[in-house]
């Protein structure tokens, strides 16, 4: 009783009223104007008329057809008006088969409440398209507004448009019109759509949803600027990379705000296509590499892995994508318990009992610890990220650099082969190409000490290089977002300076591949594209940002920096792999008792206390090491 009370208060009763005009014409037309066989009298058509009307009404009344809020409706109000009025039809058959009335033919009595439901359907739509399309711009738009408050008796304009964001989309496709649709059909949402830009010639010139195409030619700064455009909208999520470039100079020049609809590039949860900001990210304006494929994820599949450092950035990305492979067992090892913890949370969420996941706090340095950690687990696969990266810093620490860096992987390599693993993976970096700095002459070491072990031990070794992580701890974005939301200045150490970037999946992926497809002993590297200057990267998130007055401070190079990177350290003699991106490096291994003693060198100099004491035995151990001044005199960065 209290819900049909509730029901009839909700009840919109013009719009009961409009629907009876609707049926008036249809029962004009078909009742009483039609003149076939079964012509009804007077009484006739005034009964006929009464028992559809009954029907009818008392139908779409009980479904709630007059509760709902027809100018936010979806197809769904439409569906179940058709089911409504169907429900009412069966219901009129069935009293005007039986009543003692004079009686009409089938096909009459469907044709009157099938013209009844598609006027009932049409003012719901003209209705909806006023509400959406009106507007104080245009003469149709004032047109629809007019009739819109005619019909309804509410006023729309000021509170539902003036106040919104214009945007024009780039890109008339699923996407662009998918996103034009949610923002028409939500009066909450802040932003109104003014029109498309495509360059397919069979949508320019054409209106979607009532928005006009415009061709890149049409859409000049002027007819932006007659709309009202305040912000682009990218909605083209397969852009090439240069094209989208293209068009972010433009439009950022011109002084409009962009944004992009789209996942985000970097970590993408949920797989919901969302209006945000351009990535930081994306300013480089390269088309990510996708290096995972069926071999590697097989690889991987009922294997126990153990990856050190597996709460860092590159280390918890792996463990990410790890855990999509379905591993036997997954151990993240990391000194920093909170990076730990918070990966190992993650993907307890993300996969419950479905995945074996442990985790264990230990220094790679801790031999003890680690032996204990071998001793439990029996790694198959072990892939070594834990490492001091931090280029200063590690300058003016050089003993914890090499003790951690280069002696913690001994100790890793050395429990590879007495506890029998598969597999001993090394995460590397371009800094160690040719190094100017004590991380990078560290992280050679490394990768010296594994391709040493790869010639007389019974474990398979490979070595992953590649360029700087998006993203990660340390990395130059995040600073450069701190220094804009600051106000500035946006510090940079040299402007000539070039680096090659990727993101941290792009990384992680390659380093899982690469111990796939590895043989024993390579060095791999990726063809990472063309580098970028990071000045460009500096003034394109300061544009992005949308604070005026930034400034650009060179601070001069830091210690054991590099105006460029390289990737490789003899470039013309690379292997290719079945990967079109991938290489493989091909360099002499050392012996292991030079290995040896370059290590026996190292460990007296570190154990003297004396930072410039052991630089110096890390430059005899790492011929390759160079000073700064060396690489960087006369070199010209175009």
């Amino acid at each position: 009783m209290t819900k049909n009370i509730k029901m009839t208060k909700n009840i919109r009763w013009m719009l009961i009223f409009y629907d009876m005009g609707v049926y008036a014409i249809a029962a004009f037309l078909l009742l009483a104007f039609y003149a076939g066989d079964d012509k009804l009298s007077g009484k006739g058509i005034f009964e006929q008329a009464v028992i559809s009307i009954i029907c009818i009404f008392a139908a779409r009344i009980i479904g709630n057809i007059y509760g709902q809020v027809w100018r936010y409706g979806g197809i769904q109000c439409y569906i179940r008006l058709l089911f409504t009025d169907f429900a009412g039809f069966l219901a009129y058959l069935c009293l005007e088969s039986i009543l003692p009335i004079q009686h009409i033919t089938f096909g009459r009595l469907l044709s009157l409440v099938s013209l009844n439901l598609l006027g009932a359907l049409a003012i719901r739509m003209v209705y909806r398209y006023a509400y959406k399309c009106g507007n104080h711009d245009t003469l149709k738009g004032k047109i629809l507004l007019v009739l819109f408050r005619i019909f309804s008796g509410m006023e729309v304009g000021n509170d539902k448009d003036i106040q919104k964001i214009k945007i024009a989309i780039i890109g008339a496709g699923r996407v662009g019109v998918g996103l034009a649709e949610e923002l028409l059909n939500n009066s909450e949402a802040s932003y109104t759509p003014r029109c498309f830009i495509d360059v397919n010639k069979e949508k320019v010139g054409r209106e979607i949803q009532g928005i006009p195409v415009w061709s890149e030619d049409e859409a000049t700064l002027r007819k932006l600027d007659e709309l009202e455009v305040q912000e682009i909208v990218f909605a083209i999520p397969s852009m090439d990379a240069q094209k989208k470039k293209e068009l972010y100079e433009y439009y950022t020049e011109a002084g409009y705000k962009l944004k992009v609809y789209d996942f985000p590039t970097v970590y993408a949860v949920g797989g919901k296509r969302h209006l945000r900001e351009f990535d930081a990210e994306e300013l480089l304006f390269r088309k990510p590499l996708a290096v995972a494929d069926e071999r590697t994820n097989a690889y991987y599949k009922n294997k126990v892995v153990l990856i050190t450092g597996g709460g860092g950035s590159i280390g918890s990305e792996l463990c990410r994508q790890l855990a999509k492979m379905a591993p036997k067992q997954l151990i993240i090892l990391d000194i920093y318990e909170n990076g730990a913890y918070d990966v190992q949370q993650e993907l307890k969420i993300a996969y419950g009992d479905n995945l074996n996941l442990q985790v264990e706090i230990a220094s790679i340095t801790n031999r003890k610890a680690m032996e204990r950690v071998f001793e439990t687990y029996h790694p198959q696969i072990v892939i070594n990220a834990a490492a001091h990266k931090h280029v200063p810093l590690m300058e003016h620490n050089c003993i914890e650099a090499i003790e951690n860096n280069i002696f913690g992987t001994k100790v890793v390599v050395e429990l590879c082969e007495e506890y029998g693993a598969e597999r001993f993976m090394m995460v590397s970096t371009d800094k160690a190409v040719n190094p100017t700095n004590v991380m990078g002459a560290t992280k050679r070491m490394c990768e010296m000490i594994a391709q040493s072990a790869s010639t007389h031990g019974k474990v398979k070794y490979s070595i992953t290089r590649f360029g700087n992580v998006l993203g990660s701890a340390g990395s130059v974005i995040p600073l450069f977002k701190r220094q804009i939301a600051n106000g500035g200045p946006v510090t940079i150490t040299d402007k000539r300076i070039i680096r090659y970037f990727m993101t941290i999946p792009e990384a992680s992926q390659l380093v899982l591949q690469s111990g796939a497809i590895a043989n024993n002993g390579e060095l791999f590297v990726l063809d990472m594209g063309k580098p970028v200057k990071i000045m460009d990267l500096a003034e394109n998130m300061i544009r992005l940002s949308g604070v005026h007055g930034v400034e650009i401070v060179e601070t001069g190079l830091r210690p054991g920096e590099k105006l460029y990177e390289e990737l490789l350290v003899k470039t013309e003699e690379l292997d290719k792999t079945s990967n079109s991106m991938i290489f493989i490096e091909r360099d002499k291994a050392l012996s292991a008792e030079e290995i040896d003693a370059r290590l026996d060198a190292l460990k007296k100099a570190c154990e003297t206390g004396d930072d410039l004491e052991a630089k110096e035995a890390l430059r005899s151990a790492v011929p390759t090491f160079k000073r700064p001044e060396e690489v960087n005199a006369g070199k010209i960065i175009l």
